[in-house]
């Protein structure tokens, strides 16, 4: 089995698929690693180390893709400008990729036709089941850990008043008010954030327990006033709610999105399109100077005027779609985003073949396209196949 880690290419990802503490663990099982020169640069592992792991260094990517049985890469792939071809193109038919795939938004369609069309098997860690034995595989909780953390702190960077209550001379000056839309595993991450660092913080979510620990964290919730049955799916996961429920969340968000400096949004049903939560009539509503960090903008985002992969302003609110968020503390996410990976390579990789059972709860929730088509059931509704 031989295990290919290109480096990124999405612009500002400093983020890689190894760490030489995993490639020595897949050199210990018997498999070869290739990894490309530089790849570990934006994330503070030299080439040097890679080779004293084990891993041999390849200066040319598209060797690298030629060479490897299953690709490891951070981002879904992309347009290398250098080699003037898709990294898609670099793959074979039958070849084997893990990453985070998104299948379901909108923006990725044509990537995910494109890896059906090659023969590719695509495996996506956003689709990884949050069950006991899928822990440790589980990059998605580890990289929204990541994302609540650092995407506060953005938020907050960019705020052009205090965050936390100051008392001066001249007076007192009140503390900024946070909004968390999503008490998932970022959202809590955010929440704990903001807190730690004096905010007036308000969250919300469709499903109750949620909500619960939302408040243990010291969260005044908004009541969106879903019933418990409409909101909670399959493990505890958010349902994907029918037009008229979701109406009815945007109408209660819109009575307090005017009285927020921060907008947090992270709002994600799994293997789905993530429900549009905020409108553009619903931004022009909020305070000129005011943020947004929409967090779900890899699974098409949560407000409709979301900037794709960048920040901008728009009516007077800034508004963060970076895609790569964890990338941004690009040490400690790859640490454990690798570690996640390792775990789900050892899983599949069986007398030095990846197995690939789709009865199996892990594998039917992560396989994307199976070397012929699309069976991604989030994918194949989003993209009107069904």
């Amino acid at each position: 089995m031989v295990i290919g880690v290109p480096k990124e290419i999405m612009p500002h990802e400093k983020r890689v698929a190894a760490t030489p503490e995993t490639v020595q663990r897949y050199i210990k099982k018997g498999w070869q690693v290739i990894v490309e020169q530089g790849a570990g640069q934006g994330s503070y592992f030299s080439d040097e180390h890679f080779v004293e792991a084990g891993a041999t260094i390849e200066p040319d990517v598209e060797r690298l893709y030629a060479k490897a049985d299953l690709i490891l890469k951070v981002k879904e792939p992309q347009f290398n400008v250098e080699k003037n071809k898709h990294e898609l193109e670099m793959m074979r038919s039958g070849q084997i990729l893990i990453t985070f795939l998104h299948p379901a938004s909108p923006a990725n369609h044509e990537m995910v036709k494109m890896m059906a069309e090659r023969g590719i098997i695509g495996l996506t860690l956003d689709g990884i089941p949050r069950i006991s034995r899928a822990q440790a595989m589980d990059a998605l909780t580890s990289m929204s850990t990541c994302a609540g953390y650092k995407g506060m702190l953005m938020a907050m960077n960019a705020l052009p008043k205090f965050v936390s209550p100051i008392f001066t001379a001249i007076g007192s000056i009140p503390p900024a008010k946070v909004l968390v839309v999503g008490a998932g595993v970022a959202g809590l991450q955010a929440i704990a954030t903001a807190r730690k660092l004096g905010a007036i913080v308000y969250a919300t979510d469709i499903r109750p327990e949620a909500n619960e620990q939302a408040m243990s964290l010291g969260a005044k919730i908004v009541d969106l006033e879903i019933p418990a049955e409409v909101a909670t799916g399959t493990g505890g996961y958010a349902n994907e709610l029918p037009e008229i429920w979701l109406e009815k969340e945007r109408n209660k968000l819109s009575e307090v999105l005017p009285e927020m400096d921060i907008v947090f949004l992270s709002a994600l049903v799994p293997n789905r399109r993530a429900p549009i939560l905020v409108t553009e009539n619903m931004v022009k509503s909020m305070k000129p100077g005011s943020t947004i960090v929409d967090i779900s903008i890899d699974q098409g985002g949560n407000c409709d005027i979301t900037p794709h992969g960048t920040s901008e302003t728009k009516h007077g609110v800034l508004i963060h779609g970076i895609k790569n968020i964890p990338g941004h503390i690009p040490e400690t996410s790859t640490r454990m985003f690798a570690k996640n990976v390792y775990h789900l390579v050892d899983y599949l990789i069986r007398d030095d073949q990846v197995h690939l059972n789709f009865e199996d709860e892990i594998i039917a929730s992560i396989i994307v396209t199976d070397g012929r088509q699309i069976v991604h059931q989030g994918a194949k509704e989003a993209m009107g196949l069904l």
